[in-house]
């Protein structure tokens, strides 16, 4: 594939914008389809059942923005630190909603914002790679001012999903679209933050790797 071409700013917002749009409609939708069986409903069993899928969806809604502000936003003036311990949070409470399990083991630091991003932009890459739900672990070596990372997705049938390992590299995907922006933007964010991905494939996980370059 043709090496990846630069994006406007304003078709990088789209694009994004588009996937966090994508990511909550779910949860949105099944509030909504919580307040009309309230509306419609008049047994007791039925009001429960419409209460519980409405805090269950509102806590998932919650956890997909919040994961989103500190992925994607701007967190801060430029230059900026994030704290690595409300990452942590923002990750765990997403990862509360997914099929995999997610193993923290990164020490409390303030860090760069984009490495921070890069970082919760991987564990979206690691979830995608045990689409049957597995076990995600995070570490990291190396000082805050110039880190590495170590993802590991293990599961059942851990895979790369199409596309994604050429992506990282740096070639263009057959479509630029709201599905494929993610691994693009966090290819970005390592650009910025002089880092080089990798990912490959062992017998039973998929390691995803971001380091300095040298």
């Amino acid at each position: 594939m043709p090496e990846l071409k630069e994006l406007s700013a304003l078709d990088l917002a789209a694009l994004v914008a588009s996937r966090v749009c994508h990511d909550i409609i779910s949860p949105v939708g099944a509030i909504t389809n919580g307040l009309e069986v309230l509306d419609e409903e008049g047994s007791e069993d039925m009001r429960e059942f419409a209460m519980d899928l409405i805090r269950k969806s509102a806590r998932q809604a919650s956890a997909k923005l919040q994961f989103a502000r500190l992925a994607f936003g701007a967190a801060g003036s430029a230059g900026a630190e994030i704290d690595l311990g409300d990452a942590q949070v923002v990750a765990t409470g997403f990862m509360e909603n997914e099929k995999s399990d997610l193993v923290w083991e990164v020490q409390r630091h303030l860090m760069p914002k984009n490495f921070v991003k890069l970082l919760l932009n991987l564990i979206l890459i690691a979830n995608q790679c045990v689409p049957r739900g597995g076990e995600i672990k995070v570490e990291m070596e190396g000082e805050p001012s110039a880190p590495s990372f170590l993802l590991t997705a293990k599961g059942l049938n851990p895979r790369i999903p199409l596309g994604m390992k050429e992506t990282l590299s740096g070639e263009e995907p057959e479509r630029i679209d709201a599905h494929s922006v993610q691994p693009i933007y966090a290819l970005l964010l390592a650009r910025e933050s002089g880092m080089k991905l990798d990912i490959d494939k062992d017998e039973d996980l998929v390691k995803i790797t971001a380091s300095m370059k040298i």
